[in-house]
C-alpha cells in the first residue's frame, strides 16, 4: 500500500523503480500515489530481468515477503556485481541468520554466502504492533553494503556447492557430509582451520568462516 515507496518518491534524486506483483497493489498504488506512473512494474522481481531495468548499478530497498526473503537474496547474489547496497525488513530470525558469525547453530547457507561479499549490519528490531493485522513474528530491518572483494580465489560455483552441501548435513563433520565431493581427497587432513590446527574435515560447517570454506574449496579443487 505504498507505506515504504510514498517516501521514496519524495525524493528526486534517485531514479526508482518499484515492483509489484499482485495487480490490485499496482491499481491502489497508481490511484493513490501517481507520481508511480511510469515507475511500477508489475512483474514477479524473481523472474524480472533487471538488466532492462537498470543498464548499471542500482541499490535495492524494500519490505521482503517472507515466504520467498531467502530466494530473493540468491537473485541478488547472482547480480551481486551490480548491487552495491541492499536495505531490507524481513524475518528476525532469518536477518540474524544472515548477520551471524561462525560457530552459532543459526550460522548458515546465507549466513557465508552474503558475507562473502557483503558487509551486513543488523539495524533494528520491528514488533509485530507495527503491522495491521500483527503477525505471529518478530521482524528486522537489514542493510547489506558490498565488501572490497572482487574474486573468491576459487571457482565460485564449486565454492556454493561446498557450502550447500555441507550446511545440508550440518550435524555430521564435514570429513562425512562432504563425502560426494572429496572422493578421498584430503584424507590427510591437510586443510587447517586458519585460527587453529585443527583439521577442518573433522569439524561442523558452523565452526568455519568465509575464509575457510574458500581454502577448503581450493583443495577440493585441486
Amino acid at each position: 500500500m505504498g507505506v515504504l515507496t510514498q517516501y521514496l518518491l519524495q525524493r528526486d534524486d534517485i531514479d526508482l523503480k518499484a515492483v509489484e506483483l499482485d495487480g490490485e497493489s499496482v491499481e491502489y498504488l497508481l490511484t493513490h500515489f501517481p507520481g508511480m506512473q511510469g515507475r511500477l512494474l508489475q512483474a514477479d522481481y524473481l523472474r524480472l530481468d533487471m538488466n532492462r531495468v537498470f543498464n548499471g548499478p542500482y541499490r535495492i530497498i524494500g519490505n521482503f515477503p517472507y515466504n520467498i526473503s531467502s530466494q530473493i537474496f540468491f537473485k541478488i547474489l547472482d547480480d551481486k556485481d551490480r548491487i552495491p547496497e541492499v536495505v531490507c525488513m524481513i524475518q528476525k530470525e532469518v536477518a540474524e541468520r544472515i548477520a551471524e558469525k561462525p560457530g552459532s547453530k543459526t550460522y548458515g547457507i546465507l549466513s557465508v554466502l552474503l558475507q562473502a561479499w557483503y558487509d551486513i549490519e543488523y539495524c533494528f528490531t520491528v514488533g509485530p504492533g507495527a503491522f495491521a493485522p500483527p503477525p505471529k513474528v518478530q521482524s528486522a530491518v537489514i542493510r547489506l553494503t558490498r565488501n572490497g572483494r572482487t574474486e573468491l580465489g576459487c571457482d565460485e560455483k564449486l565454492f556454493k556447492q561446498v557450502v550447500k552441501t555441507a550446511f545440508n548435513q550440518r550435524r555430521k563433520t564435514l570429513r562425512n557430509a562432504l563425502k560426494p565431493l572429496l572422493k578421498d581427497k584430503l584424507t590427510d587432513g591437510s586443510v587447517m582451520l586458519s585460527d587453529s590446527e585443527t583439521s577442518i574435515l573433522d569439524l561442523r560447517a558452523e565452526r568455519l568462516s568465509v575464509e575457510d570454506f574458500i581454502r577448503l574449496t581450493q583443495a577440493i579443487a585441486e
